[in-house]
């Protein structure tokens, strides 16, 4: 139960992070064209950006698709890695380091713990199975 809601509290912080960021993206605005320009990136990459961390979010929500939320994990960490190192280039390091090391934590929190929860979910049946094995 309580692994259940650390993740949960991870995962949430995660899509926070990763969700919040996706709507400025999306829509093009002009502070994230600003920022975009600042790092040296094409204004055209923020709507892909957004989108990808959008529809990221909502696969890590929604049941099932285990493959596919392990290649949004990762998506997330080069997301976050792509984006620490941008700033790292340009010499802007101070600014928000913090944050960084908050969404590496939620992001590894997130995964660990989704695994461990999916492990348990596969003990837990095989327990059930061996014991309506063992009834008959």
């Amino acid at each position: 139960m309580k692994k259940n809601v650390l993740y949960w509290i991870c995962t949430v912080f995660m899509i926070a992070l990763m969700g919040v960021g996706a709507i400025p993206n999306m829509m093009s605005s002009p502070e994230s064209v600003a920022f975009f320009e600042h790092l040296g990136y094409p204004a055209y990459l923020l709507p892909f950006l957004g989108v990808a961390k959008l529809l990221g979010s909502i696969v890590i929500l929604i049941p099932g698709f285990p493959r596919i939320k392990e290649w949004v994990y990762a998506g997330f960490v080069f997301d976050l890695t792509g984006a620490l190192y941008s700033i790292i280039s340009v010499g802007d390091i101070n600014s928000g380091l913090f944050a960084f090391v908050l969404g590496y934590l939620a992001i590894a929190g997130s995964y660990i713990l989704h695994h461990q929860r999916i492990q348990s979910r596969a003990n837990a049946i095989q327990l059930t199975t061996a014991a309506y094995a063992g009834a008959k």
